[in-house]
């Protein structure tokens, strides 16, 4: 079976966040213990987090590319004073989605 067969309604909820708890709890109805789910759970987010910070991306077909870009050097503001500053350099994370999954959220219905 997969991880979301379509036995397992997708309900409209007042908050529409998928949180840890979530898919902790789709793991369990899959058989996995508690303990198990939540040690996959957190497995899978460590080597996420671990690939992206050593600057790799993270390419899940039919879901999405997460990818570590450069941001240069650029000048801002401070609100409080309005002081001009040069604001260094970062790293941050995008996501850019398959089309697969732009295709399924765009012809998504709500049973």
């Amino acid at each position: 079976g997969t991880l979301f067969p379509s036995k397992m309604p997708i309900k409209k909820k007042e908050i529409m966040s998928l949180t840890k708890n979530d898919l902790i709890e789709r793991f369990n109805r899959l058989g996995f213990k508690n303990e198990k789910s939540t040690e996959i759970f957190e497995v899978l987010v460590e080597l996420l987090k671990n690939s992206l910070a050593s600057g790799d991306d993270v390419l899940i077909p039919g879901f999405g590319k997460f990818c570590v870009s450069k941001k240069g050097s650029r000048r801002g503001r401070n609100p409080a004073t309005g002081e001009t500053l040069e604001l260094s350099g970062r790293k941050v994370v995008t996501f850019k989605c398959s089309v697969k999954l732009r295709d399924k959220v765009e012809n998504f219905k709500v049973r």
